[in-house]
This record gives structure tokens, sequence and C-alpha cells, in this order.
């Protein structure tokens, strides 16, 4: 994400902020430059290396921002790159604080490290844990991605904000086909509301074409109409979709499903396009492999090698998650957060919400596109504030109304 500041470190510092646009800003601040062994280069940038960066890090960093505090030492599998840091400058202080941190995570035989060798140097050692909270999670030994440590924190961190602004699981239902229906009697509100959202502009009669089959692929008209190939491409992927929730009907594990067939999703939703020569076939490949931005947004999607690194460990969280609500939501939420394709994540995350409804027994539930604000901004504070409670209270609102035979999506006229 975009920080709200960043802070630069200067021999010539002038120790004073610098505003920017959207309430962020860069702080120069007056101190000597860090030492070469201190520093490494990502993505063109001169940074504190992690170990650097634990050691000078201030106390408050681990309360207001656990997340990234956690997701740092994660990384490490011994203690000896820190030891170095702190033994060299004699930093007692810090060493009881970060051995507390690693305790923290469940890494005791790093905090034991740290403490031992300290004292064994001849320092006294005051171990304290600088979180505020502890963390239920198992942890691998070493993270071998940032990206993939934070995943496994955040879902960990907001599983319970999830949980308590939620409706109850009304269990899955003995009449699949029944429920199949009303998934199929849905799917020109949902069809319609999807794509308003993303900004295209589909009519009743648009998708009523596409599904009638009365579009025509060789048609000059609907072969060069950006809205026609979206309209279609939804249509097949949701034909697609509705397999997957047959599947989790029958109570095959919902994480396992979505990994298998989610790829069959996207190149539903996107093959017209790259039939009509829309988009180039190599749209189809899979997973990004460039930047993506979300326009109006200060969180920045995942670096393609972080995708890479992130989304099977998101897929592990989903098949481990028991919860269904968690599934629901941190399975749409995560997803779009990681941002896998350069497009169509917003229809997929919400395709992935509904299978997930589907493996708790919940209706089939459509975002109305009156509310898109409140949904973004949602989203917006989950992604860049780590505060799942909107999204979950604005989702569970709607299911609610779902479950209540008066859902608040209506179809267009």
């Amino acid at each position: 994400m975009v920080p709200p500041q960043l802070i630069i470190r200067s021999p010539n510092g002038r120790n004073k902020p610098t505003a920017l646009l959207h309430g962020t800003s860069v702080y120069e601040m007056r101190l000597t430059m860090p030492t070469p062994d201190e520093i490494v280069e990502r993505e063109g940038l001169r940074l504190f290396s992690p170990a650097a960066a634990l050691a000078y890090a201030a106390p408050v960093f681990f309360t207001q921002k656990p997340v990234d505090a956690r997701t740092a030492l994660a990384l490490f599998s011994d203690a000896s790159e820190i030891l170095a840091k702190l033994l060299e400058g004699g930093h007692s202080v810090i060493a009881g604080r970060l051995a507390g941190a690693f305790r923290n995570i469940g890494r005791n035989r790093i905090a034991d490290e740290i403490v031992k060798n300290m004292e064994a140097a001849g320092y006294t050692i005051r171990e304290s844990d600088p979180f505020e909270t502890r963390i239920d999670i198992a942890l691998p030994r070493r993270e071998t991605s940032p990206y993939a440590g934070r995943i496994r924190l955040m879902w960990q961190a907001m599983r319970e904000g999830v949980i308590d602004n939620f409706p109850d699981s009304p269990g899955i239902p003995n009449d699949t086909d029944a429920y199949l229906k009303r998934v199929e009697d849905t799917y020109v509100t949902d069809a319609y509301h999807s794509l308003s959202i993303e900004g295209y502009r589909v009519s009743l009669e648009l998708i009523e074409r596409v599904r009638s089959g009365s579009w025509d692929p060789d048609s000059e008209e609907d072969r060069k109409h950006r809205d026609a190939m979206a309209a279609r491409g939804y249509y097949q992927a949701f034909q697609s979709v509705k397999k997957s929730v047959t599947a989790v009907l029958s109570n095959e594990n919902p994480g396992t499903v979505v990994d298998n067939d989610h790829g069959d999703w996207y190149r539903e939703l996107f093959g017209p396009s790259v039939t009509a020569g829309i988009l180039q076939p190599a749209s189809l490949a899979g997973y990004r492999d460039n930047r993506v931005y979300i326009r109006r947004s200060m969180h920045v999607p995942l670096s393609p090698e972080a995708v890479r690194d992130a989304m099977p460990v998101f897929f592990e969280m989903l098949e481990a998650e028991e919860h269904p609500a968690v599934r629901v939501v941190l399975g749409h939420f995560v997803f779009v957060y990681i941002h896998p394709y350069m497009d169509g994540n917003g229809r997929m995350g919400r395709f992935l919400m509904n299978v997930m409804l589907a493996a708790g027994g919940y209706p089939w539930t459509v975002i109305p596109v009156e509310r898109r604000d409140d949904y973004m901004a949602a989203l917006e504070q989950a992604s860049v504030a780590h505060n799942i409670v909107p999204f979950s209270s604005f989702l569970g609102d709607l299911v609610e109304r779902s479950l209540a035979g008066n859902p608040e999506a209506r179809s267009p006229v």
C-alpha cells in the first residue's frame, strides 16, 4: 500500500515533513547514512536490510503495525543476522524487545539464542513482548516470501472481526437442485450488477440475448462490441462457477474446489474477447506478469513475483478454514488484495465469494451497483487499515437480506 508517510534518512535532512497528495507526506530525518552491510536494494530502492530495520524499529512499530512487524520477523530462520547487529552495537534493550517479539510469533529458539548470546557477551537482558496481543497460528520455520507470511498473518488477525459481524451459517441445503435453480434465477441480476460495477454498459436485452444464444460470434457488431464480449464471457464463466457450486454442495472442500476451478472461470470470462481479437491469447495464460494499480486506491497490489508466492498460501488458508463466514469474507477480500490477474479480479472475487456462500448454505448474493462506493470504501479499509469489520458488515447485511428473501440488488428494468 501507499504509506501515509515515507521517512528518508539523510545527513542533510531538515527534520521536517513535506506534504503530498491524499494526506501523505515525506519526512526528511537528519541522521547518518546506514553502513553498506545494512543496505539492500529492492526494485531500484536502497532500503534497510530486515535485520537492521528491526534493530532500528521503535517500540510503537510493533503496536501500530503488528502485521508488518510479524511479517518481517517470520523471515528469519535463526538469530545469526539479528545477533550480529545487536552484539556489534551492544543493544541490550533492543535485544530484550526482539527476543520477546520472536517469542510472540512462536520462534522460541531464536528468542533463546538472542538472550543466551547477549548474556554470554556480558549484557543483562530483560525480555519484553512489544506486541499488544498474541496470535494463534503455526507459522512455517521460515517464510520464503514476506508476502506469504503477510497473507497468513492477515488471515489470522482478521478472523474474529469477520465472525463477529456476519450471520451464522444456515448449513448445506438438502435440496441441491432447488439451490442451483435459485442460482440460475439470479443470473440476470448478478450479471447486470457485477458487470456494471466494473464499468461495463450492459442492458437486460444484451444479457438475455447472450444467454438465449442470439449472440452471434460471427456478427461484426457483436464481435467488436466490448460490452457484448464482457456479457458473453460472464455468462460462460457463470456456468463454470455453477459446477463449482455443485461440488461444494456435495461437501467437497471449498478451498480445494476453487483452487482447482478458478482458472476455468477466468478462461471462460475472457475467452470471447480473445476470440474476437480484443485481447491477445496470452491474456489467458494465467496470473499476471506485470504491475497493476487500482484507480483512486492507496492499496498497491502485489508484484507479479509476489503473486506467485501469495496465491498458494491463500488457497492453503482457504482449504484449512473451517468457519463458513471467514471463507466468504476473507476469500473475497484476500483474492482482490492480491489481485492476481491484469483484469477481472472483482468479478472473480465475487464468484469466489458466492461459491464460499454456497459452501456455508447461504444464498447467492449480489452486490448492487448502487452500493459500489460503499463496497470499494470497505475494501479500502481492509486493504490499507487492515480493518475488516466494515467489509464483513457490508457483506453480512446483504447476506441477511438474501436470507430473509428480500435481496437488495434488483434486476434491471
